[in-house]
């Protein structure tokens, strides 16, 4: 003898009360409600064609907007960002320590994609010596560092990829 609870639990879910919507049966009939026109109304382009007067940018047949418009530019699929930090910014950091993108991820000075390209620019005074590593360097960011006791290292760019 076999009761309802003793079926497995996968055969006996169910989706919550309105979860399922029946598709409605077009042109089926007076009695469906929907029969005879299936909805469309009497006459008119709407009622005699497809589903193109659904379409987002249908203007009534005339050319649409995104076709009249002139097409210029070009957009970079896979830009590499660059990140501009001025020494003000670095000042957070403790004297002797390496200053590199791993470091600034941390203190949150740069946040999102993986791949940036990272430029010291020379507003701000540093007052302590810093290793920093980066892809470019201002003259005065190079000059500011040198003065502090610092040392600047220029790395190289960052290889464009498809991740972003």
């Amino acid at each position: 003898m076999t009761t309802a609870n003793s079926q497995p639990i996968l055969s006996r879910l169910e989706g919550p009360e309105g979860s399922k919507a029946v598709a409605r049966r077009l042109g089926r009939g007076i009695g469906s409600r929907l029969g005879k026109t299936a909805g469309r109304g009497q006459k008119g382009q709407k009622a005699r064609h497809g589903g193109n007067f659904g379409k987002l940018h249908f203007q009534g047949g005339q050319t649409p907007m995104q076709r009249r418009l002139p097409k210029r530019g070009f957009r970079v699929p896979f830009p590499i960002e660059t990140v501009a930090l001025n020494l003000a910014d670095l000042e957070r950091f403790d004297a002797g320590s390496t200053v590199d993108e791993r470091a600034l991820r941390e203190a949150r000075l740069i946040q999102g994609k993986a791949s940036v390209r990272l430029r010291i620019l020379g507003s701000g005074e540093l007052s302590k010596a810093l290793t920093i590593s980066a892809h470019g360097f201002s003259k005065t960011a190079l000059e500011k560092i040198e003065r502090a006791g610092g040392k600047a290292i220029v790395i190289e760019a960052p290889a464009k990829s498809a991740e972003g």
